[in-house]
């Protein structure tokens, strides 16, 4: 029914590349022995990967280049996270259809989930050990910067408590959830900064809170599990101000909502411009790379970074690397804290 669907709606044309597509991929996929179809007169799209992995590295018209590339790190052995991959398909289908999706969406997601509990021993949702996940694009040729990603999801006033029972660690606990509830608010809900404001709404009540309780603008890590907790009240009232709505208490709510504002950054603003400047066609979607959280920011003996196996500066062979200590993904890329080189 989704298929027979999407093929009344779409045009001829991004009929017969989205075919293109999958047969490229699908026997892309058959020659390196990857199981990408499923029986006949069904559409799969959502692929696994880690213990079990759908995809590989030459399927990027499919999976987007994170996912291919996800997939193909696991097939040659690397510890990678596991996760899934909602296909580029799905973002043609959204489109096409009023911002809808496939009708076997919905069920597909429930398996990568599982298939997600089963490997990490977590579930999601729960209040006891608690599975949280990112939710990233994946374009088929890299858009650094120019499409959303939410971390942390799954947090919620009841995970939050178990997430800091098991780990035994609230300050991380709180901290995650202040993230979470930020970039969702931001990314999501569409609590930005307006017109007439010089600063991210988010960050000026951070800012507000420091000078109240400590007159100056100490590091976001010196705040305590108290300022932790306090700022998660403020941006859920921020967010009940500007969107009208409280903050979604269902992880799967959270989630659902996250997919389909990666799907709708697609088409922001910057990602529109980023596509013209560098000839990238609009009809070739963003696929929803969703995988296990890994934790950068719970104390002073972790943290989170990019490497390269080449210098990006001048094309060197050497092994390069940029980290932060006790920070997350979206620290690295703001340049938030202290920035640490590793090279050798």
């Amino acid at each position: 029914m989704a298929k027979k669907l999407a093929r009344k709606t779409t045009t001829k044309k991004a009929a017969a590349a989205t075919k293109a597509v999958t047969r490229k991929a699908t026997a892309a996929g058959a020659a390196k022995g990857a199981p990408v179809r499923q029986a006949r007169g069904t559409q799969k799209y959502v692929y696994a990967f880690g213990r079990k992995t759908d995809g590989n590295g030459s399927m990027k018209p499919l999976l987007g280049g994170k996912g291919a590339n996800l997939a193909e790190m696991c097939r040659i052995g690397l510890p990678v996270p596991p996760g899934f991959t909602i296909t580029t398909e799905v973002c043609t289908y959204y489109y096409a259809n009023k911002r809808t999706y496939p009708a076997t969406l919905r069920s597909e997601m429930e398996s990568g989930v599982a298939a997600l509990e089963q490997q990490t021993g977590k579930k999601f949702g729960d209040l006891k050990n608690p599975l949280l996940v990112s939710v990233r694009s994946g374009a088929r040729d890299s858009m650094p910067g120019m499409m959303d990603t939410i971390l942390n999801l799954g947090l919620t006033d009841q995970t939050v408590d178990a997430l800091a029972t098991k780990t035994g660690n609230a300050r991380f606990a709180w901290d995650c959830y202040r993230r979470f509830v930020q970039m969702y608010g931001d990314v999501v809900l569409g609590v930005q900064k307006r017109a007439d404001e010089d600063h991210d709404p988010f960050e000026t009540v951070i800012h507000g809170l420091k000078h109240e309780r400590y007159h100056e603008d100490i590091e976001d890590t010196r705040l305590t599990v108290d300022d932790l907790k306090e700022l998660v009240a403020r941006f859920k009232a921020l967010v009940k101000e500007r969107a009208g709505k409280q903050f979604p208490s269902s992880p799967w709510d959270q989630l659902l909502g996250a997919v389909g504002a990666v799907f709708g950054s697609w088409m922001n603003d910057r990602a529109i411009v980023y596509r013209r400047k560098y000839n990238i066609p609009t009809e070739w979607g963003t696929a929803v790379n969703v995988q296990a959280m890994v934790y950068g920011n719970t104390g002073e003996n972790s943290g989170s970074g990019v490497a390269f196996t080449r210098n990006p500066a001048n094309g060197v062979k050497e092994f390069y690397g940029e980290f932060l200590i006790n920070a997350q993904g979206e620290d690295v890329a703001r340049a938030c804290s202290r920035r640490n080189r590793s090279r050798s």
